[in-house]
């Protein structure tokens, strides 16, 4: 009967874990679907280089001020109540997207989606940590990061199938409209779907407590673990929790020094490492990145979609290890690799020549930079895309843990728009081989912020996390 009872608490745990992730998922297909509608934008609204950048760059900014506030408003309101809203705004960010006529109306609808991204970045994280038990704390927290990358694949995938029936992303396909329309408006089923779901899931019982929702508290907590524990869970919680306020975003300056947590500045160093080592170049910029070096359209789309399944079977690698090694490790072993690759990246870019005024690899340089190029989102994706939500959303002691993470969300989705903003100016000035050398470095200097700042967190409960 106990171990009956024990694989019900654990599917519930899952299921619960995998209806937040929904959220990761919305995150990748709407970060990923943007690589295809590249030329469509650019030919329905007759943008240069820096107008395309923006227009693929805008969403950025709403996950920007979404990471920021969702923290904190999560404080106030739940972190359901916030992946609720969430999922009202991918539904209209995703018509909009489609449906708009000009760059201002397609900018402020994806600036709209933004929000949601960037909310659902930091808000399914907290919520998975705060409900899964710390012996496989990470694996479950790792949903967030195979979600995301299945967004992306099927974001990928999608675009493909559409380009592929319509025969180009700026083809007329159903109804009249054109194709890279309806490349957005497929996002509206999975957005359906998890807005309905979550009505399903039950409040952080972290949040009931800092809320004095005790009763409650103490309901979800049963659902989630043995029931003799949940009284001991509850004291150890409000141990954590400082009862003189509400968590508030003051709450990471040491009171004593009138400096900024330590924890806070670590958090902040992998949400911009993450960015720097130009991951979303190449899911934003993948089918403009092969398309330039000789590639055509549908072979690039194709790209994508291999390059979709290697960071899938990735996650699933770090889902297998990171509460086995750690977080530290697979952190060190991505950057490393992920130099490598970059800077072999970098080389086969170098060797490019002019034909007809487009740049274009030899054959066997073209297999060694979509070889270089795999190998590289592999290392990203068994490592540092997986492992940065995990920490974010339990290296922060309790009554900071919104707040830390509306900080370190902030910068990573400012570096992600830095990143991806300036890379159509780099790719004009300074070439591939500059770009990718340039990420390289940041790679490079990662391996160091790792040995000498991260802490591991493998096997912490989260009332054991501290502020320095």
């Amino acid at each position: 009967m106990t171990q009956q009872k024990t694989l019900s608490r654990s599917s519930y745990i899952l299921l619960i874990c995998c209806i937040a992730a929904i959220g990761g998922f919305l995150f990748g297909f709407d970060s990923g679907v943007i690589n295809g509608t590249v030329d469509g934008l650019r030919t329905s609204f007759n943008s240069d280089s820096a107008g395309t950048g923006f227009n693929v760059a805008s969403m950025l900014l709403g996950c920007a001020i979404g990471a920021f506030f969702a923290g904190r408003l999560a404080d106030r309101f739940g972190r359901r109540t916030l992946l609720i809203v969430a999922a009202v705004f991918f539904l209209i960010s995703a018509w909009g997207s489609g449906v708009a006529d000009s760059s201002m109306e397609f900018v402020l609808y994806r600036i709209l989606g933004g929000l949601a991204v960037g909310a659902a970045s930091v808000m399914t994280p907290a919520y998975i940590s705060e409900v899964a038990p710390s012996a496989y704390r990470g694996r479950l927290a790792t949903i967030q990061q195979v979600a995301i990358i299945s967004g992306l694949f099927m974001a990928f995938l999608s675009n493909y199938v559409l380009a592929y029936v319509a025969g180009s992303a700026t083809s007329e396909l159903w109804f009249g409209f054109a194709t890279w329309r309806w490349m957005f408006w497929i996002e509206l089923i999975p957005a359906t779907v998890f807005l309905v779901a979550l009505l399903f899931i039950p409040e952080s019982p972290r949040y009931l407590i800092s809320t004095g929702s005790q009763s409650e508290a103490r309901r979800v907590l049963g659902l989630v673990m043995p029931e003799r524990d949940v009284s001991t869970k509850i004291d150890e919680i409000n141990a954590t929790l400082n009862q003189d306020h509400k968590p508030r975003l003051s709450d990471v300056i040491n009171r004593t020094t009138g400096k900024v947590h330590g924890v806070v500045w670590v958090g902040i160093g992998l949400a911009v490492f993450q960015q720097l080592v130009g991951i979303n170049v190449v899911f934003y910029y993948g089918a403009v990145l092969w398309q330039s070096v000789g590639f055509s359209e549908g072979d690039a789309l194709l790209i994508n979609v291999i390059s979709g399944a290697v960071s899938i079977g990735a996650c699933l690698l770090a889902i297998a290890l990171i509460d086995k090694i750690g977080r530290k490790p697979l952190l060190l072993g991505g950057s490393i690799g992920m130099a490598g690759t970059l800077a072999c990246l970098s080389y086969a870019f170098s060797t490019a020549s002019m034909v007809d005024g487009s740049l274009r690899l030899s054959d066997d340089m073209g297999v060694f930079a979509l070889l270089s190029a795999n190998l590289y989102v592999l290392f990203f994706n068994a490592s540092w895309g997986p492992v940065m939500w995990v920490m974010l959303g339990e290296m922060f002691p309790n009554q900071m843990r919104g707040s830390g993470l509306a900080i370190a969300g902030l910068f990573q989705w400012l570096a992600n728009f830095g990143i991806t903003m300036t890379f159509p100016i780099m790719l004009a000035s300074i070439g591939l081989f500059g770009a990718y050398g340039f990420y390289a470095i940041s790679a490079v200097a990662s391996v160091f912020f790792v040995i000498y700042l991260v802490k591991e967190t493998r096997g912490k409960e989260l009332e054991e996390m501290a502020y320095e």
